[in-house]
Order: structure tokens, then C-alpha cells, then sequence
């Protein structure tokens, strides 16, 4: 089986089993209609899904094809044996994301188009890809430009890449885990209670939580939020609220029109600032 489809068959494994999950064993209550929601969100992930497959992967495959063959990058600088280089190679990938996603809610041109992730009402699985197509095309830019500075082995890549995706699926996902189990996954991965953190329409909860895999980056970068009730989470952001602004046609052109005041007048203020000590509640 090769990576491309072995890809394929872990992460539709993975999406599918979190999605029966999430409908038995829920962490969130469902403000909208399922069924209207996973519409949406399943036309904005296949134009996401193909956006990807014509830009990225080609990008980066010649970006990786390149750096292999001329031992281009910073681990082939570093000189690390094999296992060194592959342990090395994923840390700096997803520390890379990290940053990539924290641009994308600071600069705003590149928060005009990942605000249609976030604008999604409830969180589960489905939200994990629905990313506007524009945002897809611009990270084709970053993954080339993380390729040839870190200088990833193929495989090694390809293995992130898996793990990235399997695990995108999963912080997203609305299973409830027991409180114990979870807060002792999160000493090693990012999980639905942290992200969900992330996804709160309070700005201060939105602007904390960037881990993609390792939540050890928020640790470093004190951008960490644990502490707070998913009950009291209201997913979403303020200003782009109504049920409107949730179908395909009004998210495709949300980037291009003018922007409204994303965050309001909100409910409460953040009750935590990003700390290392926070705790995470149920």
C-alpha cells in the first residue's frame, strides 16, 4: 500500500469512527441542525480538498523531491543520524504549524479567510477540513518554504503528514473522553477539550490553543488555555453569527467583502490568560 493511499485509508477510518463517536458520546451540545451544517461544511472541504490536491501536493512534492536529492535544509546542515533526522524533522514541522496557524489569526488579511473555520456554530469532526479554499492556497506557499528549510526526509514528511491530518480530525471532533484519560493524552497530543478551548467566541479563548499535534508549543509559548468548562463555550465567532452566515455561497465570498466587528459585545470576558498552570476542566 502505498502513502498516498494508505493517507487515504487511515484518515477516512479515522473521520468515520469519530463521527459515530461524537453522535453517542457528545463533549458539546449541538446548537444547529446536523444535517444543514454537514452540508455546508462538506462542499467548502471538497473545493478545500482539491484546492490542495492541484497546489500543495505538487509544490511540495517537487519541494521534497528537491531537498532529498541536494541534501538541502537544516537537518542535513545538522548532520543527525537517520532516527535523529526523523524525530528532529517531525518536532520542527509541527512546531512550523504552530506559527502558521498563530499568522493566521494575527495578520488579518490571512484571518479574513480562516475566519470561515471558525465561523462554523458547533464543533465536530466535519469542521476539521472546512477551510476556505483561498487559505488552502496560501499555506501551498508555507509548506514549500517549511520543506526547504527543514529539509525533511520523504518519509518522515509523509509520516507527519498522517499524523497531522489524523489528529486535526480529532481535536476537532466532539467525542467526550473521561476527564482523566483526556488530561493525560493531552500531556502528549492536542484533544477535543483543548481545541475546543480554541473555537470559543470569546477572543482571548480563540487567540490561545495553536498546537496542531504536540501541545508542548503553547506550553513553550505560554499561549496555553485549559481551564475552562466546554459547557460555558459558545463555539463561533460573534460578529458572523447568523444562520446566514453559514451556507456555501456567503462563506466562499466572506473574505472579499467588508469585514464586520468580529467579536461584539461579548457574553464574558477570557476567564483564564494564556498560562502553562492552567488546568483542564470538564
Amino acid at each position: 500500500m502505498g502513502p498516498a493511499l494508505l493517507s487515504v485509508v487511515v484518515l477516512g477510518g479515522t473521520g468515520l469512527l469519530l463521527f459515530v463517536w461524537e453522535r453517542f458520546r457528545p463533549l458539546r451540545r449541538a446548537t444547529r441542525p446536523l444535517l444543514t451544517r454537514l452540508g455546508v461544511n462538506v462542499v467548502i472541504s471538497s473545493l478545500a480538498m482539491a484546492t490542495a490536491g492541484v497546489a500543495v501536493r505538487p509544490v511540495v512534492s517537487h519541494a521534497l523531491a528537491w531537498t532529498s536529492s541536494d541534501r538541502v535544509g537544516l537537518l542535513a546542515a545538522l548532520g543527525l543520524p537517520a532516527l535523529g533526522r526523523w524525530v528532529a524533522a517531525v518536532l520542527f514541522l509541527d512546531l512550523g504549524f504552530y506559527y502558521w496557524h498563530r499568522a493566521n489569526h494575527a495578520w488579518p488579511m490571512l484571518w479574513r479567510f480562516h475566519n470561515v473555520h471558525h465561523v462554523d456554530p458547533d464543533l465536530d469532526v466535519s469542521t476539521a477540513l472546512r477551510f476556505h479554499l483561498g487559505e488552502v492556497a496560501f499555506s501551498a506557499a508555507f509548506r514549500a518554504l517549511q520543506v526547504l528549510l527543514i529539509g525533511p526526509p520523504f518519509l518522515a514528511y509523509m509520516a507527519y503528514e498522517i499524523a497531522f491530518q489524523a489528529n486535526t480530525l480529532f481535536h476537532h471532533s466532539n467525542v467526550r473522553l473521561p476527564l482523566g484519560l483526556e488530561r493525560a493524552l493531552n500531556l502528549v497530543l492536542v484533544t477535543p477539550r483543548m481545541h475546543g478551548v480554541h473555537h470559543s467566541h470569546v477572543r482571548g479563548e480563540t487567540n490561545s490553543n495553536y498546537s496542531v499535534v504536540f501541545p508542548w508549543w503553547d506550553w513553550l509559548h505560554r499561549s496555553l488555555v485549559l481551564a475552562i468548562r466546554q459547557r460555558e463555550i459558545t463555539i463561533g465567532i460573534p460578529g458572523y453569527s447568523r444562520p446566514e452566515d453559514n451556507r456555501v455561497f456567503a462563506l466562499l465570498t466572506m473574505p472579499f467583502r467588508g469585514q464586520r466587528d468580529y467579536w461584539g459585545q461579548q457574553a464574558r470576558p477570557a476567564r483564564v490568560k494564556p498560562s502553562v498552570s492552567s488546568q483542564m476542566l470538564d
